[in-house]
């Protein structure tokens, strides 16, 4: 959400700085140069050092206890400390590190060998496609209630602020799944009427649908990456995060696509998406609920999450419908039991 608010003054800040410059070469040569500074967090790790939990999770021991002895030391806090809290982390590096393990990683199509985590990843990239991809056709049915070029451009901006503010009050408070299947059945709900009603709602009912339905695609496009980061697994959760903001890239290029062949392919293009809304719609149905629960460390770890039920007052027990029968059994049993 920090990110996205960063984001959302960048691109409040940009028309301004282009009125300043006055000349894209300068202002594109800019853009390279804040980008390039950003290599300077590559060349020096002290100034955004590696993921202890990753490290620990990967099997690198060495390199972990090294970030959090720095990490230690920039707190005013001595790591060879007798206390009881120091002490234990000692005891358990030295517990990982005895025999000299060898680092593990994970390739992205490990996901290929597990149960449950690819047909999360598969869905929350679909959801993000779909949330990213549709603006297009919310951004082409307002372009005709509001003329002006520039406030498209700071709504469009405003709206996405408000939907990260969304996300902030409600994510953590209703849970992940209930918020994303909220702002996709609004995608869905309002791409289908501004499909249905396009010739005759009026200019008022036009411009508040559009208005909706880019405020519930920008949340379902952001909460599917925050999602994602919860439901993926610490050795594989880069690449898995990766995945799903690259198919919001892919959707975004609906956009151009359709700038480039004028408004003739525009229906057909708001067809298949409000199609795909609706199927996303019964997607989410099968994802996961990660809010209050531990972060999944390995694949095996992110296999173990459930569909828990929407409906508070229904049993905890999950009846996945998609488990094999082989695994069927072992569903309500402790990882102890199995």
């Amino acid at each position: 959400v920090g990110a996205g608010l960063f984001s959302v003054a960048g691109t409040l800040l940009l028309p301004g700085l282009a009125a300043l410059v006055q000349d894209w070469h300068l202002l594109q040569g800019l853009g390279a140069l804040m980008s390039g500074l950003l290599l300077l967090f590559w060349g020096f790790p002290a100034l955004f050092p590696e993921s202890p939990c990753w490290l620990l999770a990967t099997g690198q021991v060495a390199r972990a206890r090294k970030i959090l002895w720095h990490f230690a030391e920039a707190s005013g806090v001595d790591p060879e400390d007798s206390s009881l809290e120091e002490s234990s982390l000692v005891t358990e590096l030295a517990m990982l590190s005895a025999g000299s393990p060898q680092p593990q990683y994970q390739s992205p199509l490990g996901l290929l060998r597990t149960q449950v985590t690819w047909r999360n990843g598969l869905i929350l990239g679909f959801s993000s496609l779909v949330g990213e991809g549709i603006r297009a056709s919310f951004r082409r049915s307002l372009a005709p209630q509001v003329p002006t070029f520039y406030l498209p451009y700071f709504l469009e901006a405003g709206l996405e602020a408000a939907a990260l503010v969304f996300l902030l009050l409600t994510a953590d408070r209703c849970g992940r799944r209930p918020v994303l299947l909220l702002g996709t059945m609004a995608t869905g709900l309002a791409s289908l009427l501004l499909l249905a009603g396009a010739q005759y709602l009026p200019g008022w009912t036009m411009l508040s649908l559009s208005v909706l339905g880019l405020l519930a695609s920008r949340a379902v496009s952001a909460l599917s990456s925050l999602f994602a980061a919860e439901v993926f697994p610490t050795v594989i959760r880069g690449a898995g995060l990766g995945l799903v903001l690259g198919a919001g890239f892919l959707g975004q290029a609906a956009d151009p696509l359709d700038a480039l062949h004028g408004r003739r392919g525009f229906f057909l293009q708001h067809v298949v998406f409000a199609s795909l809304a609706v199927l996303a719609l019964l997607c989410v149905l099968l994802l996961p609920e990660s809010r209050g629960r531990g972060l999944p460390q390995s694949l095996q770890d992110a296999d173990r999450l459930r569909r828990s039920p929407l409906l508070r007052g229904c049993p905890r027990q999950d009846h996945l419908p998609l488990l094999s029968p082989s695994d069927s059994c072992w569903v309500g049993h402790t990882p102890e039991q199995r």
